[in-house]
């Protein structure tokens, strides 16, 4: 049986090589559930005691058990493992990575629990990936949503409104219109909200389409504007991308507050208390704070 030590090192490898990364394959002989599709970003590697987690933008949650000699592995692409290929019950390769789980007695995969996907609460929007959606009825849905005090990068996830627009996607389409993600909702005006669905609906569609990796955003270039992109410049301003776990599901939302400027919530009344400590890093931990954020 596993030592926790060395569960940790190994879900340790295992975000250093597939968090925030496509996947390009997924094999499980025994699984038990859906299988995680080829070309989703894998957002989570958690581990809790022997129990090790990994889940993909779409909701998807791999589980596996290491009891009994069960181990998970990360090798460089075309590397040799070190166990054979008969005692596989996971593999997850992504560029240049394959992370291999052996010998685990449970190798199964769920959704995370939506409140929003139950019958009882009024049902779902309509689809982006259909041409016949309604976008006005979208764009209706969000200039009347039930809680206009609601950031818009929290909205943009709730299937009551529409769907299609995944984690990835909200970070893309709020980037390709220059607005917050802490804007209220309430805020947005109707050509506001009648110009965001028409692009979310087309950056959904174009994805659909697309054979290779690109997200289709209006950016020089293949690839996610600011998705996976935490820390370095951003193609439009050359801001910082900054990233942060927002909405209910606390989900990692990317974005660049040097040029997503349209309908920042005003900041707070400035408070009057002195600040305890003037150092640079000291301000960015203050500023940081959840009841100081202003976007």
């Amino acid at each position: 049986m596993p030592e926790g030590d060395s569960v940790d090192r190994a879900t340790a490898a295992m975000r250093t090589a597939l968090c925030d990364r496509r996947m390009l394959a997924f094999d499980a002989p025994r699984l038990i559930g859906a299988v995680p599709c080829a070309g989703r970003t894998i957002e989570r590697v958690e581990r809790r005691g022997r129990h090790v987690e990994v889940e993909w933008d779409d909701g998807i949650t791999l589980h596996t058990h290491l009891r009994a000699g069960a181990e998970w592995h990360v090798h460089r692409s075309g590397d040799t493992w070190r166990r054979t290929h008969d005692e596989v019950r996971a593999l997850i390769e992504v560029d240049g990575w394959v992370a291999v789980c052996f010998g685990a007695p449970v190798v199964e995969t769920f959704r995370r629990p939506d409140a929003s996907r139950h019958p009882g609460l009024g049902g779902v929007g309509p689809d982006f990936a259909r041409a016949d959606a309604d976008l006005a009825r979208c764009a209706q849905r969000l200039t009347t949503y039930r809680d206009p005090q609601a950031p818009l990068g929290d909205v943009l996830l709730d299937q009551h409104v529409f769907c299609g627009v995944g984690n990835v996607l909200r970070s893309e389409v709020l980037w390709a219109s220059e607005l917050s993600p802490y804007a209220r909702v309430g805020d947005l005006a109707e050509p506001d909200a009648g110009r965001l669905v028409n692009l979310a609906a087309r950056m959904v569609r174009a994805r659909l389409r697309a054979d290779d990796e690109t997200i289709h955003v209006p950016v020089p270039g293949p690839g996610a504007a600011v998705y996976g992109r935490s820390g370095r410049s951003c193609l439009r301003c050359t801001e910082t991308v900054r990233s942060r776990p927002l909405g209910r599901d606390a989900r990692v939302l990317y974005w660049c507050p040097g040029c997503q400027l349209r309908l920042v919530p005003s900041p707070p009344a400035p408070d009057e208390t002195r600040e305890m400590d003037r150092h640079p890093a000291a301000a960015a931990f203050l500023a940081d704070l959840p009841w100081r954020r202003t976007g």
